[in-house]
């Protein structure tokens, strides 16, 4: 048994491997957090642990209890207007305008397994056998409105999955104003904020800073979880190290805006809150309807950051990506984006694709460009039929071609975006996302399709459907090279339209589930602008994701090894690409640049039909040592042993350090 529920004390203990939380309904009918790190003996209460004092100017429960402050103690999901002055996790607005919420403690279920949400990516244990779920329903003694606190436990992986549901039970419509995933209290401050931040190019380097008074986040407003910030984040003790010391881990199962926020408060207590962004988010919850928050992640070691890094990871592998690709290797591919850019035809093409099966590459990926009149980014987002100028025979027949010597074949698509130069511009310009009397602001000349739109998906699927079937497609890397401007939904009432960045991300997800359950045997890779939607909502469609457009050797060290804390090496999409580096210039050996690249889901971006014989050979023992070593690299953990120098400016081919990753097996795993 994992979960413990002392119906005297109404104390509930989840417990893992290694890890207790507990939580407590307190006096006021609402949770209060009571303890989470190593794992305790469970016990029919937890007086030591709690903390009642009474401090000046705070509002008190009762003149009876002065004692019992909101502003002072651990809430376990927490609401503004009752005395807590710090940031809730929580929001609601009544039919009077009225934001004050009364949830108390109704009843309890305790379930085994862990069921898929319906519309949100999520985890899972379809089996039954490795989690156990805790769902809390409390009831608002206001608005009627009923709030379902979800816990699964995931105990051999030490990891919490958190989530919060909405149920309308009234007759009036309430407004959600904000509704995060999961809220954290913690008795103390001395903590390091570790994150993962950047921008293009320079995706998920590493960042730590000691917590200070106020409020320290990272976030995104993007309608995507963005380059700029990640959504996974750790919190650890001063002195915890990569090998040893206390450090939490937090991350979230959604692609969209989202929150991350560590507040201090003047007492040097902690509040951490992870969810969707409550800016640019309003929901009108009509009575009887649900909403459902997207999930967290929570996990606890003292063992230090790679620790955590593999518990996350292992869990990551056997709970939320499609399990066809849990003990894959995935196939070694050649991309042609770097190598032609959108000057090919299929005989050149072909060229590529001959030399690379001579080197044992297993799949060939065509990249931007091969539909509608696409010769440039100017043009042809939205019209997914094939270019004859450029595939006189069809790309079916390019396709059988490829398949003929053993390889697979995979097809680039950017479903989500539009052209005005384009054929479904000029028939449905009403579907691309503006706002009324405003002027639509292009990025890298394209705009936006509302994916709020069901008419919309169901174009996108028929014509992704068709390109799948024709070609017998193998891959599908769906790429997203801009964020969202002028959010206006043409299709929801001017009450709704803060809901729209959240619909979108629904809109999307809607699409991948269908293309996922349609065509199970498709690998998908997500992309964005390289690695600016690398979050976990995606990984549980698409197994693996570009992790940058920087395809620099230097650059990608540090890259890939911010990446590597919080997600697994086989989501990582890593290519040996020509040089000088076309991002950076720098030029860096062969044997460099695979060795890099051998870290993560392998492949290459350059012309191989211009390598020197050389060079061939040099490929040709790379591809041949990957697939004896694929195993290694990506379907086990790895522990951090270097970290990798930044390097900056043009360097002459040379030695460079790779932070290296000793394999440590699942058997052999702590966790």
């Amino acid at each position: 048994m994992t979960i413990h529920v002392n119906e005297t004390s109404n104390t509930f203990h989840l417990q893992t491997d290694h890890t207790s939380y507990i939580f407590q309904i307190m006096e006021n009918g609402e949770a209060g957090q009571i303890y989470y790190g190593d794992r305790i003996h469970d016990q029919p209460a937890y007086p030591n642990l709690i903390s009642r004092e009474w401090r000046t100017d705070n509002p008190s429960l009762s003149e009876e209890d002065p004692n019992f402050q909101t502003s002072t103690i651990k809430s376990e999901y927490s609401s503004l207007g009752k005395g807590d002055f710090r940031y809730p996790a929580f929001q609601l607005t009544t039919e009077n305008g009225a934001r004050i919420s009364e949830f108390h403690y109704d009843h309890y279920q305790i379930i085994a397994g862990k069921k898929r949400l319906s519309y949100l990516p999520s985890t899972f244990d379809d089996t039954g056998d490795d989690a156990e779920t805790l769902v809390v329903v409390f009831v608002d003694q206001i608005s009627g409105a009923t709030l379902h606190l979800n816990y699964s436990i995931f105990p051999h992986q030490d990891v919490i999955v958190k989530s919060a549901t909405f149920v309308n039970s009234g007759d009036n419509t309430i407004v959600i104003n904000r509704a995060l995933s999961a809220q954290l209290d913690l008795p103390d401050s001395n903590y390091d904020l570790i994150q993962f931040s950047g921008a293009w190019a320079r995706e998920r380097h590493l960042f730590r800073n000691h917590l200070r008074p106020g409020i320290q986040s990272i976030s995104s407003l993007r309608t995507s979880s963005s380059p700029q910030h990640n959504p996974f984040m750790m919190l650890a003790r001063p002195n915890t190290t990569n090998q040893a010391g206390p450090v939490f881990g937090f991350n979230l199962v959604y692609s969209g805006n989202f929150l991350d926020s560590v507040e201090v408060d003047q007492y040097d207590t902690t509040r951490v809150l992870t969810g969707i962004n409550p800016d640019e988010f309003a929901w009108q919850l009509a009575p009887q309807a649900t909403f459902q928050t997207p999930e967290a992640i929570l996990s606890y070691t003292t063992a230090g950051m790679n620790q955590l890094s593999q518990q996350m990871g292992t869990f990551y592998m056997h709970h939320l990506i499609n399990q066809k690709y849990n003990e894959q290797d995935r196939p070694i591919l050649i991309n042609n984006w770097e190598a032609t850019y959108f000057d090919f035809n299929e005989a050149k093409l072909m060229k590529i694709v001959n030399q690379a099966h001579e080197l044992g590459i297993e799949m060939f990926v065509l990249d931007d460009g091969w539909f509608g009149h696409r010769d440039n980014d100017h043009t042809s987002l939205g019209d997914w039929f094939v270019d004859k100028k450029k595939f006189p025979n069809g790309i079916e027949h390019f396709a059988e071609q490829v398949h003929n010597l053993g390889m697979k074949f995979g097809l680039w698509f950017e479903p989500e975006m539009i052209s005005i130069d384009s054929d479904l511009y000029r028939t449905h310009p009403d579907w691309m996302i503006h706002a009324p009397k405003s002027t639509p602001t292009p990025g890298r000349h394209q705009f936006v399709l509302d994916m709020t739109r069901p008419e919309v998906i169901d174009y996108l699927y028929d014509h992704m459907s068709h390109m799948i079937e024709s070609a017998d497609l193998d891959y599908i890397k769906w790429d997203m090279n801009r964020h969202i401007t002028e959010m206006f939904g043409s299709q929801l009432a001017s009450d709704e339209q803060l809901e729209m960045p959240h619909r979108y991300i629904l809109g999307v997800y809607k699409l991948y589930q269908r293309l996922t359950t349609a065509y199970p045997n498709v690998l998908f890779e997500s992309c964005a602008s390289g690695g600016g939607r690398f979050d976990l909502g995606m990984m549980y469609y698409a197994p693996q994701a570009w992790t940058s457009d920087d395809t620099d050797a230097a650059e990608r060290m540090l890259i890939q090894y911010g990446t590597s804390y919080g997600y697994p090496q086989s989501m990582m999409g890593a290519h040996v690409s020509a040089v000088p580096n076309d991002q950076t210039g720098r030029i860096t050996s062969l044997k460099t640049r695979g060795e890099v690249a051998f870290y993560g889901a392998f492949g290459y971006e350059l012309d191989v039909t211009k390598m020197t014989a050389e060079e061939l050979a040099q490929v040709k023992d790379q591809v041949a040592f990957y697939k004896q070593t694929a195993t290694s690299f990506n379907l086990v953990n790895f522990i951090v042993s270097a970290v990798p120098l930044r390097v900056r400016g043009i360097s002459s081919a040379g030695r460079l350090s790779i932070p290296i990753r000793i394999r440590q097996s699942p058997a052999a795993s702590s966790c």
